[in-house]
């Protein structure tokens, strides 16, 4: 008896999952006609049409509309697969705004966060998907940062770790990396990390690369000490045999602008080795950051280390102070209107500004950040020299509001330096926006325009796609982006959420 139930179970089991499947493919369609199609490999644009059933790519070509499916008219605009934004600060801002507005209206379709050595857990974010739908979709690095922080504690960072605090670390990285983060993030640069030493991170690294991650870095130093930096990124990819990135290349030494062809140049030997390296990049010539980025040496009273700053790390007379807690009328002003304002030299007022603001944060502990400066420090030259390069991939470093790369980084590159400046052909930008950002970040099924691929989704026009935000209006949305759809579902429609939330958690296979 016990037999032949068993058979009716099975039997049952598989009527119920034919079943299914009929209903999946039956489901209604939507077919996306008459537009060029940019499939994210770099291959030029063709006509074409597209459909999706429910979060699928299912079919590619010249397509005959079935009976009820839905169609839209592409007018002649241009499809690509959406755009993955490889450095994201994006996530906080969608518990509250879940449209996720910032991303969508420049064509974004998946965030990667848990970078510069910041993270949330994967176990965090698992539930936050769980109580939460948003419109992107989300992946994530663990931060070297965040796990040393947990060991050592908040206020015991500025040294250099032991062996036993490594292994500690070394365990939290391998159990978040178990749960699908991407790899390991470092922001070598910032203080949480900057005594950490090369031993440290190469230990983590190596945990990392046990388990076939990735590795990215916001490195030690982007201007003074950049060569020396890099090396560090090299030999750490050659340690551990993983894919290294760096986030967010630039050059932001005055001295040594005009120089990007060396730095690729010192890349390109690396790959030659055998060092699977690459970068992202903004398009933008300032960056978004704390105050105290501007002092190498960390000595923030040091007069010396703050005129060095104005003298070659940033132009006082273009970087503005976008948010000062101690003293909100700062914010909007450049340092040096501040300096005129103070009665003060450029380096005593950048002194000053650090002061202040730590003086404010230890009465504040809960403020969070309590400054941040759009600081000019790199020029266009270089900018568009990296962006060149076939290992480079476009980012946005952005959140959801402030610098206006949050708003506008992946337009910016289709207006200015596709359309405008030809700096990239159109499908070179398409690519460096989806499929090349794929493959550096060993997304599946993402990235290109494929039968059986997830359907994330922009249409654009070429002719009229444009950033508009600005540091005084870093909300201002783009133009040009007509939709976006997110695993099959359209989210942004002529400049507004269509409120589906289709996002999902995106873990390491």
């Amino acid at each position: 008896m016990k037999k032949y139930s068993l058979v009716l179970f099975c039997w049952l089991g598989c009527l119920v999952v034919n079943a299914l499947s009929a209903q999946s493919n039956t489901a209604p369609s939507t077919l996306i006609k008459n537009i060029w199609l940019l499939d994210g490999t770099g291959k030029p644009a063709y006509q074409s049409a597209v459909r999706i059933r429910g979060n699928q790519i299912i079919a590619i070509g010249a397509l005959e509309v079935l009976t009820g499916e839905t169609v839209i008219d592409g007018h002649g605009q241009y499809l690509s697969p959406g755009f993955i934004d490889s450095h994201s600060h994006h996530f906080s801002s969608l518990k509250n705004n879940p449209s996720g507005i910032a991303m969508t209206n420049q064509g974004i379709t998946t965030i990667v966060i848990g970078q510069d050595g910041d993270s949330y857990p994967m176990d965090s974010l698992s539930k936050f998907f769980k109580q939460h739908q948003v419109a992107v979709n989300v992946a994530s690095y663990t931060g070297h940062s965040a796990i040393r922080e947990m060991v050592l504690g908040k206020n015991n960072l500025s040294r250099a770790s032991t062996q036993q605090e490594i292994e500690q670390m070394k365990r939290l990285l391998a159990d978040d990396l178990k749960k699908g983060s991407l790899g390991l993030s470092t922001g070598l640069e910032y203080e949480a990390a900057f005594y950490s030493t090369k031993a440290e991170v190469i230990a983590l690294a190596k945990v990392a690369a046990s388990v076939k991650s990735r590795y990215i870095s916001h490195i030690r130093s982007e201007d003074i000490h950049l060569n020396e930096a890099i090396d560090e990124i090299i030999e750490i990819g050659k340690a551990t045999g993983m894919p290294v990135k760096l986030s967010h290349i630039k050059i932001a030494n005055k001295l040594d602008w005009g120089k990007a062809a060396e730095v690729i140049s010192k890349l390109n030997q690396a790959r030659q080795q055998g060092i699977d390296i690459t970068a992202d990049i903004y398009p933008y010539t300032f960056w978004n950051s704390t105050l105290r980025v501007l002092f190498p040496d960390k000595q923030f009273t040091n007069l010396n280390s703050a005129t060095l700053a104005v003298n070659q790390l940033f132009d006082a007379n273009e970087s503005v102070l976008v948010r000062y807690a101690p003293n909100p009328s700062y914010a909007g002003k450049t340092i040096a209107a501040i300096a005129k304002e103070r009665g003060e030299t450029n380096p005593a007022t950048l002194i000053n500004l650090i002061q202040m603001a730590a003086d404010y944060k230890a009465t504040h502990p809960d403020a969070g950040s309590v400054e941040a400066l759009a600081g000019k420090s790199m020029t266009e030259s270089d900018i568009s020299r990296f962006m060149q390069w076939e290992h480079t991939n476009i980012c946005s470093d952005g959140a959801a509001g402030g610098h206006p790369r949050g708003y506008g980084a992946f337009t910016r590159v289709l207006g200015k330096y596709v359309r405008e400046q030809s700096i990239l052909s159109l499908p070179e930008a398409i690519h460096k926006m989806t499929g090349l950002t794929a493959k550096h970040l060993g997304l599946k099924k993402r990235g290109s325009i494929a039968v059986g691929h997830y359907a994330d989704l922009v249409l654009f026009d070429p002719t009229t796609v444009n950033d508009y935000a600005t540091i005084e209006n870093g909300k201002a949305l783009s133009k040009g982006i007509q939709m976006v759809w997110v695993n099959g579902q359209l989210v942004y429609e002529q400049q507004q959420a269509t409120g589906q939330l289709s996002g999902i958690l995106i873990k390491r296979n």
